[in-house]
């Protein structure tokens, strides 16, 4: 019989290293852990944050900060002693710092970056000075360039020379004497080629850069359509300022999702996490939606005032109100998360409107017809149930809400896929057309229809 011997986890040989008391051995084991592993200790120890990042060589311990959560960060940069806060500070990738600085208050930004040394202060304050989504606040200046009229033997000693410190050597960026970028040439392609050949020989002219100034989005799209691991940013005269790579834009790609699905709910973005957002900014960030929505939906108390006659004649038009208005409000909530999606990912354009248009006008009639048939026979099947419910008039009340449902579902379909579309066009962001402002839109005019059918099909009998 063998017994299996269970090794102690992670956390136990922290806590058994740490009980040694022995700056060393404390040093020697986090330096020789993964550094996702490491990050998972500083979360699971709140008490050690700091220590774990002071016990490690700076170039780990860089690598772990920059993968923490940012309320983290703040608490680890508030505990560390300066020297070695100037230490990570100018350790941290150039990309990494910025994102990190400017989520502070600007007095923290002015405190820090004094920690920083000349060519780092350099570099941080001009990506500081981009806008605030624009690729430039992610770029890195650490990349390996050469000359056209290098040799491949060239190429390799700049690479052993420069590469230590690049961002990445999957790809070297070709430039000219004034520094204009001319081609990017994947390392694979050095590799194989022959020693004596030159630069100009390996390059094939199609080159994607990204603009300084471009949103990020647009550069998350970019590195989509291209299947690129990195992408030169240049400015406005071609001058090679630095690279973007794809880790910066997984980071990217995350925080535009957790953006639209917050605004999709009917929120501002929060911009950090949840439980470190202030209690007033919190409400600051929620409290304008749920006005306007508030306000929207008066409109739908006040068509319900303009028809208070008609609903005094027909009381039972009141039982369907909520079936009618949450229909219309799925149906276009359903269409606008399909739309938002759809454009998120490249599959439509502004340009693909009518395409769309057409799309959901045959989707909206057949939805409409399943509830619409669904709701006719609702009211058919209750009335040979409890007769009395809806009278004699039962079957142009059935009409009446078949129809209505039949309306409203193509019209909350066609608001919910024509809304982000419009906003984009615009110019604003199409998350905010989605859920809540679709459902507030859809209710109201919801009413106008139903209340339409109810007067057509029942006017001189009940109305």
């Amino acid at each position: 019989m063998s017994l299996e011997l269970e090794l102690p986890s992670l956390q136990q040989q922290f806590e058994e290293v740490i009980a040694g008391n022995d700056p060393l051995a404390i040093a020697e084991f986090l330096n020789e852990q993964n550094i996702s592993d490491v990050a998972d200790l500083v979360y699971n120890n709140t008490d050690f944050e700091a220590p774990i990042i002071a016990n490690m060589s700076i170039h780990r311990a860089s690598a772990v900060f920059k993968i923490l959560d940012l309320s983290v960060q703040k608490q680890i940069v508030k505990e560390l002693p300066p020297n070695k806060t100037a230490e990570l500070l100018n350790d941290l990738p150039p990309d990494d710092r910025t994102d990190f600085l400017e989520e502070l208050p600007n007095a923290a930004i002015r405190d820090l970056i004094k920690l920083l040394n000349p060519e780092e202060l350099k570099i941080t304050l001009a990506m500081l000075g981009y806008p605030e989504d624009s690729v430039g606040r992610l770029m890195t200046p650490d990349y390996v360039y050469v000359y056209a009229n290098n040799t491949v033997t060239e190429v390799f000693d700049t690479i052993r020379k420069h590469g230590k410190n690049s961002e990445t050597i999957d790809v070297i960026y070709v430039i000219d004497a004034q520094g204009d970028l001319l081609d990017d040439i994947k390392i694979r392609d050095v590799i194989l080629a022959s020693p004596d050949k030159f630069v100009h020989e390996l390059m094939d002219d199609r080159v994607v850069a990204l603009n300084v100034n471009d949103d990020q989005e647009h550069a998350n799209d970019v590195f989509k359509m291209n299947n690129r691991m990195a992408l030169p940013v240049t400015d406005d005269n071609n001058k090679l300022l630095g690279i973007v790579t794809i880790d910066d834009m997984l980071w990217v790609a995350n925080e535009e999702f957790s953006e639209d699905m917050q605004k999709m709910g009917g929120t501002e973005a929060l911009n950090e996490p949840y439980l470190d957002t202030p209690l007033l900014r919190l409400f600051r960030k929620r409290v304008g939606w749920l006005v306007v929505l508030f306000l929207g939906e008066l409109l739908t108390a006040s068509v319900m005032g303009y028809f208070e006659g008609e609903l005094r004649k027909a009381i039972v038009l009141t039982l369907f109100i909520p079936l009618i208005i949450s229909s219309g409000g799925n149906s276009g909530s359903q269409a606008s998360t399909l739309i938002i999606q759809a454009m998120a990912v490249g599959d439509i354009t502004i340009r693909d409107w009518w395409r769309v248009l057409r799309r959901e006008i045959s989707s909206g009639v057949m939805l409409g017809l399943v509830l619409g048939i669904i709701g006719f026979i609702r009211v058919l099947v209750w009335h040979s149930i409890a007769p009395q419910v809806y009278g004699e008039h039962y079957l142009r009340i059935a009409y009446s809400v078949g129809f209505s449902l039949i309306g409203v579902v193509l019209w909350g379909t066609l608001s919910g896929s024509m809304l982000p579309l419009l906003l984009k066009r615009l110019g604003a962001d199409p998350a905010v057309s989605s859920a809540p402002f679709v459902a507030t839109l859809v209710d109201v005019t919801g009413l106008l229809i139903y209340f339409s059918m109810a007067y057509l099909f029942l006017q001189g009998i009940l109305l």
